[in-house]
């Protein structure tokens, strides 16, 4: 070997891949196709540090939402990324079976403390996971509450997971805001 690239090439029938150097990068890389670059799907630097370009994972925001309704999914506007393209319509979808780690966290304001509790569901295909703040014990509507989900979910490929509001009674008067985010990335 010399300075140059050198790979090894897996022909499949279907699908070729590649271990190899990439030499001007000082990595090895380890992807799909023929050709070093093609799609690097793990790529071990100097240091050891390991990137997975195409591991799913995104993170994803909401424009401000008034007055949510009981049972409204959240939508979540922005992009900040999307690694893989798995998350549209609001809903990530699980392109593998594996374990997510998937969190939410949601601003709201202006909760009515006439309901008895308001919640975030964390809604999955296998089961929901929920936070909840019982508000009618508070003597004024809450200002500002913040409700946060985290779990290590268990999905199989093509599973969905959405972000929904809910209260039990009251006037649908809280608020969503912009400086909320929803998460998530597969672990394994």
């Amino acid at each position: 070997a010399g300075a140059e690239d050198a790979k090894i090439v897996f022909d499949g029938n279907a699908q070729d891949y590649h271990i190899g150097l990439d030499d001007s990068a000082d990595t090895l890389v380890i992807g799909k196709g023929s050709a070093l670059g093609t799609t690097t799907a793990m790529s071990f630097d100097a240091n050891g540090i390991i990137t997975k370009p195409l591991q799913p994972a995104f993170l994803v925001r909401p424009a401000q939402q008034n007055n949510v309704a009981t049972d409204q999914v959240i939508t979540f506007e922005t992009e900040v990324f999307d690694q893989n393209g798995d998350f549209s319509s609001n809903t990530f979808t699980a392109p593998v079976t594996g374990k997510y780690y998937l969190t939410v966290s949601l601003r709201a304001d202006s909760i009515d403390n006439g309901a008895s509790y308001s919640r975030v569901f964390m809604i999955t295909s296998n089961r929901d996971y929920y936070s909840i703040f019982d508000v009618d014990g508070s003597s004024t509507d809450p200002g500002h509450w913040t409700f946060t989900v985290t779990v290590l979910a268990d999905m199989d490929a093509n599973d969905t997971v959405s972000i929904q509001w809910s209260q039990s009674g009251g006037t649908d008067q809280a608020d969503i805001m912009a400086d909320s985010y929803f998460s998530g990335f597969l672990v394994c």
